[in-house]
């Protein structure tokens, strides 16, 4: 199975990136814009600029190549926050068919997600650090969000459709049955 390196970029997105078989670098920049780079190069040393190549994808043309090449396993480049057992920080750009575009922030917890945090709300080039939960969100704002990964993804899926979690109607923290 491939390697994939995953850096965040500030300002700019992630790049991911992996070596090939025969040493040369493959990788993808994920701009906030929603835009991809399809990038290749060789390595450092060998100072060759002949087989560097950069292709701009748009998004859907970006999932289209992903599903033709099918899935990869990603291994994060993890800072120190990251490393902290059960405390999942990611971030969400918000499309213009979610859910939450549109909408009020809102308050997760009136929703049963307890122990998620909106740290931040992207919106071009500024950051709004800790958004009230009447701050409206539009599409192209990226989420900034912290908490467990189990929480982080009932998060995502209610930004993006509305509902906690596929087909279930009791809230997150509810005890079995309740």
């Amino acid at each position: 199975m491939v390697d994939v390196r995953r850096v965040k970029l500030p300002g700019v997105g992630v790049l991911h990136t992996f070596v090939t078989a025969d040493g040369g670098k493959a990788g993808v920049i994920t701009h906030r814009s929603g835009h991809s780079d399809l990038i290749t190069f060789a390595d450092e040393e060998d100072g060759s600029d002949a087989n560097k190549v950069s292709l701009r994808l748009s998004e859907d043309e970006a999932h289209t190549l992903a599903e033709l090449l099918g899935g990869t396993r990603i291994t994060e480049g993890l800072d120190k926050l990251d490393q902290i057992p059960g405390l999942s920080i990611d971030w969400f750009t918000v499309d213009y068919d979610d859910h939450i575009a549109g909408q009020q922030l809102g308050n997760l917890a009136s929703h049963g997600v307890v122990g998620l945090t909106v740290v931040a709300v992207v919106r071009g080039d500024s950051a709004n650090p800790a958004p009230a939960d009447d701050f409206k969100v539009f599409p192209g704002d990226t989420l900034v969000v912290a908490g467990s990964p189990e929480k982080v993804t009932k998060a995502f899926n209610f930004y993006r459709t509305g509902e906690l979690s596929l087909g279930a109607k009791a809230p997150v923290d509810a005890p079995p049955g309740g």
